[in-house]
């Protein structure tokens, strides 16, 4: 079965275990080898409960389309009740007592989870190399980035440890992995998928849930399954009535299309990202597109700070949680980035607070306007191809400034003279194309369209209207007809 294992979609598993050809145990333990045989190497996995994986798959499964489809879960917001949560640190461990309710969703659907995915500390940026846990190895080429922060959940996907894992996206992080390991990750909008009852709006709404697939239909029939109020919710987003699996087969019709190589953040852009997106292009005019080159109105100079501001009190909460719950030793033990992110968070205001949030409105609203001549939006989804380790995280020395910094609440001096801009901008300027679809909340897809001279994926970033996933899964199953992905695999023994 691990060869024909590796072959079949999410969909076409469930499929072969409703017909009887397969049972869920089988497809359990051949999950389980794979992790076995790839995960040393790999290190996409970083807690396994296969014995409770295999009860659960010999018990009556909820007869939903993914049923008995091996799962993995990311270790940072998705609960399952009795499993412990990391999230990627080494100061945090505590078991949930009951699951979140997008995990229910998921179990409803059918899927048989059985392990958690590599994260960063607290997801907070866009590699996966948490000191807790060490990094994650692209599956295209051990030591560099699968991305993040859902490094893991890419990483096992696009190595078939899995054909979908969940995944979440605070500034990239589902298609800023997606991209990394080439496989398809759409962040749904703002408020579609659950959150809860943990969290109403992570970090007041950029934060968003969904999975990781290697085939478009696959992430388009789970968010039908997961999409929708819950209880609690400061959202009511109302789910496609058509379905989103619907969509994936249907003619898009004649787009029209704007996209732009100029990021969002100051940074330079790698050739090998304008060469994607300019193939991307042609590729959309010859499916009959109208495509032009156009870019939103609105001031790119600031948006690295409101970001930072909204970011980093929400940073600082987390750290005051950490420290009542878990005690000052657990907060203690948190990464020199994530102490220095909290006390930039400490030493702002409300004041600064909701001058950023401001500022996000001013962004939304840009984008909205934007899209009222344009269905769709394309960039690259990474500014440059998958990097080595090492390339965004601290130094030693940096490592020791923060140290030192994060004793006292200086961070509104260091914002005002420069200092959090220099080294934030490492990481931030990597996230020059994503990170405005968390500001707005608008629905992005990264689609798995290129590969670079050296081999390495490299996502392309479409970012549709508020709640208009349907037309991005449209065009999303044109584009896999057109320019097929799913032959495309690492060698991996």
């Amino acid at each position: 079965m691990i060869g024909e294992y590796e072959d079949y979609d999410g969909l076409a598993l469930g499929e072969l275990v409703k017909k009887g050809e397969v049972e869920p145990r089988e497809l359990l333990e051949t999950a389980i080898k794979k992790v076995e045989t790839l995960n040393p190497q790999l290190n996409a996995v970083v807690h396994t409960f296969y014995d409770r994986a295999r009860i659960m798959s010999q018990n009556d499964l909820p007869d939903g389309p993914f049923k008995g489809v091996p799962f993995l879960l990311k270790d940072l917001i998705d609960n399952f009740q009795g499993e412990p949560i990391f999230m990627g640190s080494r100061g945090i461990r505590y078991v949930p007592t009951e699951n979140s309710e997008l995990v229910n969703r998921y179990l409803r659907a059918g899927v048989v989870p059985f392990g958690k995915t590599n994260t960063p500390e607290l997801g907070l940026t866009i590699t996966t190399e948490p000191k807790a846990h060490g990094p994650a190895h692209n599956p295209w080429r051990r030591g560099f980035s699968t991305g993040g922060s859902s490094g893991g959940s890419a990483c096992a996907v696009a190595a078939r440890m899995v054909p979908m894992a969940s995944g979440s996206d605070g500034g990239g992080s589902i298609r800023f992995p997606a991209a990394c390991c080439g496989v398809f990750g759409l962040k749904p909008s703002r408020g579609l998928n659950p959150l809860g009852p943990e969290l109403g709006d992570g970090w007041d709404g950029a934060v968003s849930a969904h999975v990781l697939t290697r085939s478009v239909r696959d992430s388009a029939a789970m968010l039908d399954l997961t999409a929708g109020p819950e209880i609690g919710a400061p959202y009511q987003v109302a789910k496609d009535p058509n379905g989103y699996l619907a969509s994936v087969g249907q003619d898009p019709g004649r787009l029209r299309i704007a996209f732009s190589k100029k990021p969002f953040i100051e940074t330079a852009v790698h050739p090998e990202a304008v060469k994607g997106l300019e193939e991307t292009a042609r590729l959309l005019e010859s499916l009959g597109h109208h495509v032009e080159e156009a870019d939103p109105v609105m001031d790119r100079s600031v948006i690295w700070r409101d970001f930072t501001v909204v970011v980093t009190s929400h940073v600082a909460a987390v750290g005051e949680l950490v420290k009542r719950e878990l005690g000052r030793e657990a907060f203690n033990k948190l990464e020199p980035t994530t102490l220095s992110m909290a006390m930039i968070g400490r030493s702002l205001t409300g004041c600064d607070l909701v001058q950023a949030r401001m500022g996000w409105h001013d962004v939304q609203l840009a984008m909205g306007r934007f899209l009222t001549n344009y269905d769709v939006f394309l960039t690259p989804t990474l500014v440059s191809p998958p990097m080595p380790h090492g390339t965004v995280m601290p130094n030693p020395v940096e490592e020791v400034s923060m140290n030192v910094t994060s004793r006292a609440p200086v961070g509104r001096i260091l914002m005002k003279i420069g200092f959090v801009k220099l080294f934030s901008n490492k990481t931030l300027s990597k996230m020059g194309f994503t990170l405005v679809g968390n500001i707005t909340g608008l629905p992005g897809m990264s689609v798995p369209l290129h590969q670079t001279r050296d081999g390495l994926p490299l996502g392309m970033l479409f970012t549709g209207r508020m709640c208009d996933e349907a037309t991005l899964f449209r065009l999303a199953g044109q584009l896999e007809k057109a320019k097929p992905w799913a032959h495309l695999k690492p060698q991996l023994p």
